[in-house]
C-alpha cells in the first residue's frame, strides 16, 4: 500500500488549481493575439475585395507603429509570465518534502504543470517571431505608403482641353458624392484620387491617371462569331418567357396561342422568300413599361372590363414576331427585372451600368424609356441608339429635339428624347418620320371567306366601342335614329349586373364578348360603325377582314393637339381627319366610308348605299403575320442608329463633303422632280436604297407627307441628308439670293417671294411633317411595295 504525505497532496492540488485559471488566461492572450493580427494586418495578406476602396492604404499604414508596439508589449508580458513560473518551480523544489516520500509520489501528477510551461515558452517564442515578421511587413508598407503619398500628389483635377468638364465634375463630386450609394459601390471614398479614378474609369469626364495604367484592364478578347437566327415554330418557350400574374399577360398569351398556326404558316412563306439568307441572332430585351407597377399599370385591371386592348394586341404580336424570327429574348414587366437585366448598380441611378449592355436591341415604350433613363445614368446616353420605342400616335422631330422643342413651344411630357425619329415605332403608318411597327389581324382562308359572304345579314350593324362612355358622346342620337330605320343595331358594351349601361332601348347589347365570339358577331354583321372614338384602334381592321363595311365620321376641322383634349400633350401636330385615317387613306371604298355625321342626308345616303354594296373580306398585306414578320426582319437587318449617329457627327452640314460639286440627281425631260442618277455600283450605302428616291418641291401649306402621297410615293426622312445641298435648288431652277443653315424642322425649304433658301443645320430635325404659309419644302420621296408601305420595292 502506498502512502502519501497529506501536506504534499494539498500543495500539489493547490498548484494545479492555481495553474488552471492561469492556463485559461494564457490561452486567452494567444487567441486575442491571433484576432489582433487578423484584424490589423488582414489587408496586408488578403487580396483586394469587391467594394474595397483602392485608396485606403494610407489609413492602414498609419496604424503600423501602434500595431508593432502592442505586439512587443504582448511578447514582454509572456516573457514575464515565464519568469514567474520559474520562481514558482523553485519554490516548489525548496519545500521540506521527504525524499523518500517524493520517490513514492506519482510523477504524472506534475506533468500538466511541466507541459503548460513548455506551451507558454512556445507561445512566447512564436509571438516574438511574428513580431519580427510584422515589423518587416510594416516597414515595407511604410515605404509603399511613401510611394502612394507621392502619387496622391498627382490627384489634382487636370487642365486638359480634351476634358473641359473634368474640374467641374470633381467639384460636384466633392459636394455630392454621398448623395447616391452607387458612388461608394464604385470605390469613391471622399478622396481626390477616388473622384478622379471614378470620373476617368467609370465615367469619362477626366483623363486616366498615369499611375493607374499598370492596373488597366487587359484588352478584351475578340468577340465570338454571332449565332445565326433560325426560324422557330414552337411558341411554348415564348409563353414561358412572358410569364403570368397579370390579366394583360394572360390576354397576350391567349392571343399568341390563337394565332399560332397563322404565325407558323407565315414563317414558312417568309423563309422561302429569304432563300436561306444569313441572319445574325440578336440579343433583345423587351420591357413593357406601361405594365409595371411603378407606372401604375392601369391596363391590367381593365382587360376584363372593356378597357383598351390595342397596346396589348400590338405587344403580343411584337413578341411573337421577334421570337419566331429566331432572336434571343428577355421579357420584363417590372422595374426590378429591368434593373437586374441591365446591370444597374445599387443606388439611385446616377452611375453607369456595372457591365457593358448585354443587349443588341431594347423594345420598350415611353414609360420604360423613362425608367431606363432614371436608372442607367450616363449609360443611357451611350446605349440609347439601341432602343426602339413602341409609340401608338407617333413622335415628330420638332417634339423630339430637346433644345428645339424648348425654344419653339414643342415641349411636352412625352417628347424631347433626342433619339433618331425612326427609333419610334407606330401602330399605323401615319408618321413617316417614325418606323411603322403595326400588328396583325386574323387572316381568313378562301373557305372561310365564302362562308362569311353567304351568311351576311344585310341589315345588321355592330357599334365600335366597348366602354359605356362612348355612348355618351353628344350628337349620336340623330344618326343612331337614322341607322335604326334601316338596320338592327348591336353593341358589345361592358356592364355590371347591377348597373346596366346607358344605351338606347333599340340596341341589342351583348355585353363584353370574348375575342372569338366577337369575331363571330362581325362575320354576321354587314356594318361596323364608329362614333368618332377611340382613335386608330385595331377593331376596324378586324371588321374589314371579316367582311364588314366600316362607317366612320369625318372631322371638320381635323382633330389635333391644337383643338382636341385627347391629343393635347402628345408629341405630334398631326391632324386627324377621321376616326381612323389609315383605313380612309389606304383602304377606302367600298370597304370604308367616311362621311359627315352632322349631315343627315349624307349619312342616310351612305347607309342605303352600303346595304346594296357587296364586299369581300379584305386585309392589307402589312397587317398579316407574314407582312409583320417581313417588316420587322427588314428593320432588324438594316436599321442601325448607332452607326448612323457616328456618321452624322463626322459629316457636318455645310462641309465640303456635303457640298460636292457633282450632284447625284438628274432632272428628267419635261419633269419637275429629281431622280437619283448614280448607278448602283457608285451609290452610297443607305437603307432604303437611294435609287428608290425622288425629290419633289411642295406647295406652300403642304407638308412633305402629303406632297409625296399626291405623287403615289411616301416621304422618306432618311434621304434628307442627300438633298440638303445648294446644288439641289439650282437643279430645280429655284433662284436663291441667299442660302443659310438654320435649325428648323421645315428645312430644307425656299421662301420664293424673297428668294431666300434655307438648309438644315441639325440632322435630328429632318422632318416629313410640318408646313408653312411662307415656305415650299424640298421633299425626299420613295416608292413602296403594294400593301407594305414601310418598305420600298427593293428593301427586303
Amino acid at each position: 500500500m502506498i502512502t502519501v504525505n497529506s501536506d504534499g497532496k494539498i500543495m500539489v492540488r493547490r498548484c494545479l488549481v492555481t495553474l488552471r485559471p492561469f492556463r485559461i488566461f494564457v490561452l486567452g492572450i494567444g487567441f486575442f493575439t491571433l484576432c489582433f493580427l487578423m484584424t490589423s494586418l488582414g489587408g496586408q495578406f488578403s487580396a483586394k475585395r469587391l467594394g474595397d476602396s483602392p485608396f485606403t492604404i494610407r489609413t492602414e499604414v498609419m496604424g503600423a507603429l501602434e500595431s508593432r508596439g502592442v505586439l512587443r508589449k504582448m511578447s514582454d508580458m509572456l516573457e514575464m509570465m515565464v519568469k514567474r513560473m520559474d520562481v514558482l518551480a523553485r519554490l516548489e523544489n525548496s519545500t521540506d518534502f521527504r525524499k523518500g516520500e517524493e520517490a513514492h509520489y506519482p510523477v504524472d501528477r506534475f506533468q500538466p504543470a511541466v507541459g503548460l510551461m513548455e506551451r507558454i515558452q512556445a507561445i512566447a517564442q512564436n509571438v516574438s517571431d511574428i513580431a519580427i515578421k510584422v515589423d518587416q511587413i510594416l516597414r515595407n508598407s511604410l515605404m509603399n505608403g511613401k510611394v502612394v503619398e507621392g502619387r496622391r500628389d498627382q490627384c489634382e483635377a487636370p487642365r486638359d482641353p480634351k476634358y473641359p468638364d473634368c474640374s467641374g465634375k470633381v467639384e460636384w463630386m466633392r459636394a455630392r458624392w454621398t448623395s447616391d450609394p452607387c458612388y461608394a459601390f464604385f470605390g469613391v471614398d471622399g478622396t481626390e484620387c477616388s473622384f478622379l479614378i471614378y470620373l476617368s474609369e467609370v465615367e469619362w469626364f477626366c483623363p486616366p491617371l498615369p499611375w493607374r495604367n499598370q492596373t488597366a484592364a487587359m484588352p478584351s478578347p475578340k468577340p465570338l462569331p454571332k449565332a445565326q437566327a433560325a426560324f422557330r415554330s414552337d411558341l411554348s418557350y415564348l409563353l414561358e418567357l412572358i410569364g403570368s400574374g397579370k390579366e394583360s399577360l394572360i390576354f397576350m398569351k391567349k392571343r399568341i396561342r390563337h394565332l399560332a398556326m397563322q404565325w407558323i404558316l407565315a414563317t414558312r412563306r417568309l423563309e422561302q422568300k429569304l432563300k436561306g439568307r444569313r441572319r445574325d441572332q440578336k440579343q433583345i430585351l423587351v420591357h413593357i413599361g406601361f405594365l409595371t407597377e411603378e407606372s401604375g399599370d392601369v391596363f391590367s385591371p381593365r382587360v376584363l372590363k372593356g378597357g383598351p386592348l390595342g397596346e396589348m394586341v400590338q405587344w403580343a404580336d411584337i413578341l411573337a414576331a421577334l421570337f419566331i424570327l429566331g432572336h434571343s429574348l428577355k421579357v420584363t414587366v417590372s422595374l426590378k427585372e429591368l434593373q437586374s437585366n441591365l446591370g444597374v448598380p445599387p443606388g439611385r441611378g446616377n452611375c453607369p451600368l456595372t457591365i457593358p449592355l448585354p443587349f443588341d436591341l431594347i423594345y420598350t415604350d415611353y414609360h420604360g424609356l423613362q425608367q431606363m433613363k432614371q436608372h442607367m445614368g450616363l449609360s443611357f446616353k451611350k446605349y440609347r441608339c439601341r432602343v426602339r420605342v413602341i409609340d401608338t400616335f407617333g413622335t415628330e422631330p420638332a417634339y423630339n429635339h430637346e433644345e428645339y422643342a424648348t425654344l419653339h413651344g414643342y415641349r411636352t411630357n412625352w417628347g424631347y428624347w433626342n433619339l433618331n425619329p425612326k427609333q419610334f415605332m407606330t401602330m399605323f403608318p401615319h408618321t413617316p418620320d417614325n418606323s411603322f411597327m403595326g400588328f396583325v389581324s386574323e387572316e381568313l382562308n378562301e373557305t372561310e371567306k365564302q362562308f362569311i359572304k353567304s351568311n351576311k345579314v344585310s341589315n345588321m350593324a355592330v357599334v365600335y366601342g366597348k366602354e359605356a362612355s362612348i355612348w355618351k358622346l353628344q350628337g349620336k342620337e340623330k344618326f343612331l335614329a337614322i341607322l335604326n330605320k334601316y338596320m338592327e343595331i348591336h353593341g358589345t358594351v361592358y356592364y355590371e349586373t347591377q348597373r346596366p349601361p346607358e344605351v338606347p332601348a333599340f340596341v341589342k347589347n351583348h355585353g363584353l364578348l370574348p375575342q372569338h365570339e366577337f369575331q363571330q358577331l362581325l362575320r354576321k354583321a354587314k356594318l361596323f360603325i364608329g362614333f368618332g372614338f377611340p382613335y386608330e384602334g385595331p377593331a376596324p381592321l378586324e371588321a374589314i377582314a371579316n367582311g364588314c363595311v366600316f362607317l366612320q365620321s369625318r372631322f371638320n376641322p381635323p382633330h389635333s393637339s391644337l383643338n382636341h383634349e385627347f391629343f393635347r400633350g402628345k408629341p405630334t401636330s398631326r391632324e386627324v381627319s377621321s376616326q381612323h385615317p389609315y383605313v380612309e387613306d389606304f383602304i377606302g371604298k367600298p370597304h370604308v366610308w367616311t362621311v359627315d355625321y352632322n349631315n343627315s342626308e349624307e349619312f342616310e345616303a351612305a347607309i342605303k348605299a352600303i346595304m346594296k354594296t357587296k364586299v369581300d373580306p379584305y386585309l392589307p398585306y402589312e397587317y398579316t403575320c407574314e407582312g409583320m414578320l417581313e417588316r420587322i426582319h427588314a428593320y432588324i437587318q438594316h436599321q442601325d442608329f448607332c452607326a448612323g449617329a457616328a456618321a452624322s457627327l463626322s459629316v457636318k452640314p455645310g462641309s465640303h463633303a456635303m457640298q460636292s460639286s457633282l450632284s447625284p440627281f438628274t432632272l428628267l425631260p419635261n419633269a419637275s422632280h429629281l431622280m437619283w442618277a448614280y448607278n448602283a455600283s457608285s451609290s452610297p450605302q443607305a437603307w432604303p436604297p437611294v435609287h428608290s428616291m425622288q425629290v419633289w418641291v411642295s406647295e406652300v401649306r403642304r407638308a412633305c407627307t402629303e406632297t409625296c402621297q399626291e405623287h403615289g410615293l411616301v416621304c422618306e426622312p432618311t434621304f434628307f441628308k442627300f438633298l440638303n445641298k445648294k446644288d439641289v435648288f439650282l437643279q430645280l431652277s429655284i433662284a436663291c439670293d441667299s442660302t443659310e443653315y438654320e435649325m428648323n424642322h421645315l428645312y430644307p425649304a425656299v421662301a420664293e417671294t424673297v428668294r431666300e433658301c434655307y438648309l438644315q443645320k441639325e440632322p435630328l430635325l429632318y422632318s416629313c411633317a410640318g408646313y408653312s404659309t411662307k415656305y415650299r419644302r424640298l421633299c425626299p420621296c420613295r416608292d413602296y411595295r403594294k400593301g407594305q408601305v414601310a418598305l420600298c420595292r427593293d428593301c427586303l
